[in-house]
């Protein structure tokens, strides 16, 4: 016990340490990139408005609004001090909205399309990567040149093939939006089934990626530990081939547990290709949004949630390995 709660604050110590320098480079990244935001707001008030004086006087008082004119330890001490009292700020891009209400209205979506997704990937692609090492042949012939052809091929590419092939040649399913346009969002059976047939195209175009990768991971994974010494030394003492193969594969998972972990930890960046080309509603293509309109507090409070995404799970996964993998536990004891 002494050694895991030694093991434990060690890695709780690296989590705010790591915590803390992302924090900083979350402020100071969005404010290197170039543009100015505050100049873009200006030129969209006053679209059509010809007096410099006035327009000068419009920018001066988004630029004292927004604070871009005060020096950047001031900003940072600004930004830190509403960041503990949980404000991220308001939106340059969309103001007078704040960055909370704007990600909280997005984050739904995301988790909505992005958690089944690479849930499903997982146990698919997981199932079928051990049926190929386990069964070998023709079954794994097939499936390895799938895999590698599926899980190679970038997430773009996977988005633009089923948009194009399923949405627009064949017309099966709509091709952009969370809902039809026409609806204002309700609990009405007609709101329900337009989300469900918009969320099919954006849901595959993760899946299938997903289950390639998962299912070359796990086969490899499986013929490493099928070949290991303790498994030929089961065999030998006549151990049940059914009880090695689950302590085969209980050791292949290891590696795909902490692969799921870090996918839902990063599944933001999955959102962000599969939500663009879709036009989906969620996280991602509020990033692209703040990034192209150089939003500031956009970028900050959304690239913020997925580090402490990304944090909280590797954290996580690293506790839970000290429960179930022996070597951890192993060394805890030394």
């Amino acid at each position: 016990m002494k050694g895991y709660r030694k093991y434990f604050t060690k890695k709780l110590a690296w989590f705010f340490i790591t915590l803390v320098f992302a924090i900083i480079l979350n402020f100071l990244l969005p404010r290197l990139m170039p543009g100015d935001p505050v100049a873009q707001i200006t030129n969209k008030a006053l679209s059509g408005v010809a007096d410099a004086g006035a327009a000068q006087q419009v920018y001066n008082q988004y630029a004292e609004l927004f604070g871009t004119k005060k020096p950047l330890i001031v900003q940072f001490g600004t930004y830190i001090k509403n960041l503990l009292r949980g404000d991220l700020g308001v939106s340059f891009g969309q103001y007078p909205r704040s960055v909370t209400e704007i990600l909280s209205s997005s984050i739904l979506w995301t988790i909505g399309l992005q958690f089944p997704a690479i849930i499903v990937g997982w146990i698919v692609g997981n199932f079928l990567g051990a049926l190929a090492a386990y069964i070998r042949k023709g079954f794994d012939k097939v499936l390895l040149p799938i895999s590698l052809f599926i899980g190679g091929l970038p997430a773009f590419g996977m988005a633009i093939t089923l948009l194009v092939v399923v949405g627009i040649n064949l017309k099966w399913l709509p091709t952009s939006g969370g809902y039809a346009y026409n609806l204002i969002p309700s609990f009405s059976w007609q709101f329900v089934a337009s989300v469900f047939s918009h969320y099919w195209l954006p849901f595959l175009s993760i899946v299938l990626i997903s289950i390639g990768g998962q299912a070359i991971g796990m086969r490899s994974m499986s013929i490493y530990e099928l070949n290991a010494d303790y498994v030929k030394y089961s065999r030998f003492l006549g151990i049940k081939d059914r009880k090695i193969v689950w302590y085969v594969f209980r050791n292949a998972m290891l590696p795909q547990v902490t692969g799921l972990a870090l996918s839902i930890g990063t599944m933001v960046g999955g959102a962000l290709v599969a939500e663009i080309i879709f036009s989906y509603p969620g996280l991602g293509s509020q990033i692209y949004k703040g990034i192209t309109g150089s939003d500031y507090p956009l970028i900050s409070g959304a690239t913020l949630i997925i580090t402490v995404m990304v944090l909280s799970a590797s954290f996580i996964i690293d506790i839970i390995y000290g429960f179930i993998d022996p070597r951890v536990k192993a060394a805890q004891m030394e």
